[in-house]
């Protein structure tokens, strides 16, 4: 097993998400528990030492499931995180009820690893008002008293949202885990979070490095390209060798479903076998040609925004309608675009075609628009 050391811990690379635990008849809900203890089992007897849960995963059964898991080996054997819901509207205010609930459940006395969860467009603004939710000093308040030994967050929002919350509490941050992976390193601007997090000395934790299960399974073509650069790699490892090679990631997150996934996983990180050069612009071609399928060239130029009479961020909703149109649906755009005001949504284009006019790239942009209000029903 491959470690990184992390103020003073040695942290196994290859981290256990417990977000797609074996589950009963195809039920997110339904656990297999003993499929899950086995797993724990072999993780552990493996060199995984480092555990990632949330309150919502799995119908709210996951942390439980993880507690029983994990309860059974000396607690000093393994690192657990886990997250403060504030993906949920719902949540925000409830920082201190929920968070000893968590405890509870995980049958611990305190978190190792803790995140605030999923800062994004959607809540951003919640995380950052603490007079109002008081999210921020009562996780630090946890802190001080060792309910949480490292704070950090997880991020799905853009840049500007990454950009807020460091200014706001990066100082105190001691981890970021961010959808990382080839094609999200120029898709979702992976390369300058990066950089950014860089600069502020801020490891990186990954989440989705098979960005859902699409780079574990490639066209035919591009997995020949692949086995002629490294005949024995498998497929999936290449997303994980891409990522072993950014010296800052430290923990990289699997959500694993089934013991052959995890025994190909602990494969992968038993040695270190980072990307030459070549192997690294064989996946960027890949990537490319992966995002050039039902996506729109939109460069982000902003020559369109002049030309709206609605005042609309276009590049920022095509650049919404790329990740929605390519994962096929998801949570991302529609959780970006519910923070939005009503006039500023794609269903505010009134197919003027103005923007068009100025357009380098040509994109029909009104009847992308369209298309989008479509998509998302």
């Amino acid at each position: 097993m491959l470690y990184k050391d992390f103020q003073g811990l040695k942290l196994s690379m290859l981290g256990f998400g417990a977000m797609r635990l074996p589950v009963i008849d195809g039920d997110d809900d339904r656990i297999d528990e003993p499929a899950a203890m086995r797993m724990v089992d072999t993780a552990m007897r493996s060199g995984i030492n480092y555990y990632d849960t949330a309150w919502g995963y799995h119908g709210e059964n996951s942390e439980l499931v993880m507690g029983k898991a994990l309860g059974r080996y000396p607690r000093e054997s393994y690192y657990i995180a886990t997250k403060f819901p504030g993906y949920d509207p719902a949540n925000w205010a409830k920082v201190r009820e929920i968070f000893p609930r968590q405890l509870e459940k995980l049958g611990v006395d305190y978190f190792d690893f803790y995140l605030f969860h999923n800062v994004c467009e959607m809540n951003i603004d919640a995380y950052l008002d603490d007079e109002t939710y008081g999210i921020y000093s009562y996780l630090m308040e946890q802190k001080r008293c060792g309910r949480i030994r490292h704070l950090g967050f997880s991020c799905h929002g853009g840049m500007d949202v990454l950009k807020r919350f460091l200014a706001a509490y990066g100082k105190d941050m001691e981890f970021c885990q961010l959808q990382l992976n080839y094609l999200d390193w120029t898709f979702q601007n992976g390369r300058e979070k990066v950089e950014l997090l860089d600069r502020q000395n801020i490891p990186i934790w990954v989440m989705e490095p098979l960005r859902g299960g699409s780079l574990a399974r490639l066209a035919p073509e591009d997995e020949a390209a692949l086995k002629a650069l490294r005949p024995e790699e498998d497929i999936p490892a290449w997303a994980f060798r891409f990522l072993q090679s950014i010296p800052s990631v430290s923990v990289i997150l699997s959500g694993m479903s089934s013991e052959e996934q995890l025994e190909k996983n602990l494969k992968t990180f038993s040695e270190d076998k980072k990307l030459n050069a070549a192997e690294t612009d064989a996946l960027r071609a890949i990537a490319e040609k992966m995002l050039s399928a039902g996506t729109v060239p939109c460069t982000a130029c902003h020559y369109c925004v002049s030309h709206c009479p609605q005042g609309l961020d276009i590049p920022g909703l095509l650049a919404l309608y790329n990740e929605h149109a390519f994962t096929g649906g998801g949570f991302i755009a529609p959780m970006a675009l519910s923070a939005l005001p009503e006039d500023k949504r794609p269903q505010a284009c009134l197919g003027c075609r103005s923007c068009e006019q100025v357009c380098p790239q040509q994109i029909r942009i009104s009847e992308v628009l369209a298309d989008f209000v479509k998509k998302l029903g």
